[in-house]
């Protein structure tokens, strides 16, 4: 039965949020009633160009009340930043609480409800029963290729000894200087010791979807363990956030693995270069987005996935995009939902509802 399109707003315009806007516009089953905007210049402009796109007749404002009493049937929630982590989780309540349903890629936590920070998750719970509306999360890494990607794959299989997920990135175009470098060790002697190497913290960056993965096969997870490894550029880099000296670190590869029954059994790697070249001996893409899955067991499963072009070209953009997507693509299901928190495990396979229509005669 066909209905009225659903109303949606877009809380904030940066990389992933512009291109959310563009992509709703391309919807007939999606409306664009509101946008909010983080930065004061940005207020009063009209979306369509703040998104780089003709004008679409609807205004970004800072007023959160104001958007909220447009009683969108759902936000696109793609902040960053400072609207990140405890500031996102007051968004998040004030919108489900009102009734308004939550697709976000900011809290990738979120990807998998029941391992989220406990005393966020229950101030959740109780806005989301309040408004009898739902929040999901969900991107590309950690996202679709990090768990549900593997997952799919894995229903070919008889027996599973171990599932590895990874993603091959080339980042140079990543200009916040302090997360690159005091985050994760970027331009640093591999001496120093980057925010990354704390402990716990590559283990709780990857567990939630880890235990999706485990949630989903029957299979309890006894223990996450995270490392962390690092190699240096033999020649200095020119990159976003400044300069990489040789000699410093250039490649960053961390590893949390799942332990089911004492063995490593559901592996996330993630392998970050600041150039091709770096880290030769790690593995390698021709493409600067890409994501594999490794199933040993019966049978042996390998697949790689890649977005954008070969030899850098808009790898970028197309990991940003596939993000977007991901969310948006679920509006629809995540709106007929239950309320409440939930996962990829309680949808279906959520399908892009007219993305063929642009090849149509």
């Amino acid at each position: 039965m066909d209905r009225k399109p659903l109303r949606l707003a877009v809380w904030s315009t940066g990389g992933i949020g512009s291109l959310a806007i563009a992509a709703v516009m391309d919807r007939p089953d999606l409306e664009l009633v509101g946008v909010w905007t983080h930065s004061p210049e940005k207020v009063g402009r009209d979306a369509g160009e703040l998104a780089g796109i003709d004008p679409v007749g609807v205004a970004a404002t800072h007023d959160s009340d104001a958007l909220i009493a447009l009683r969108p049937d759902c936000v696109i929630y793609a902040a960053s930043g400072p609207e990140r982590d405890v500031a996102a989780v007051r968004d998040y309540c004030r919108l489900l609480s009102a009734g308004i349903n939550v697709v976000t890629t900011t809290s990738t936590g979120l990807v998998f409800p029941p391992v989220y920070v406990a005393e966020h998750r229950k101030q959740l719970e109780a806005a989301a029963l309040a408004g009898q509306a739902t929040i999901y999360a969900s991107g590309i890494f950690p996202g679709f290729a990090s768990d549900e990607l593997a997952l799919v794959l894995s229903t070919q299989s008889r027996k599973i000894q171990s599932i590895t997920t990874r993603e091959l990135s080339l980042n140079d175009h990543y200009p916040v200087a302090d997360v690159m470098m005091d985050g994760m060790g970027f331009g640093r002697p591999l001496d120093f010791e980057p925010w990354l190497s704390r402990p716990g913290v590559i283990a709780n960056s990857w567990r939630a979807p880890i235990h999706l993965m485990a949630t989903a096969l029957g299979v309890e997870v006894d223990d996450i363990r995270g490392t962390l490894d690092r190699k240096p550029t033999s020649r200095s880099i020119e990159v976003a956030f400044g300069k990489i000296e040789a000699g410093t670190c250039g490649a960053v590869l961390t590893r949390a693995a799942g332990i089911v029954n004492g063995k490593e059994a559901i592996i996330v790697e993630h392998i970050i270069r600041m150039a091709r070249d770096v880290a030769p001996e790690w593995p390698t893409s021709t493409h600067d987005a890409t994501y594999s899955v490794s199933i040993l067991g019966d049978p042996d499963i390998e697949c790689t996935m890649t977005l954008g072009d070969a030899a850098g070209h808009g790898a970028g953009r197309a990991a940003m995009s596939a993000t977007a997507q991901r969310v948006i693509n679920a509006v629809p299901y995540v709106v007929d939902a239950e309320a409440g928190l939930i996962s990829s495990l309680d949808l279906p396979v959520t399908l892009p509802r007219h993305a063929l229509t642009s090849i149509q005669s």
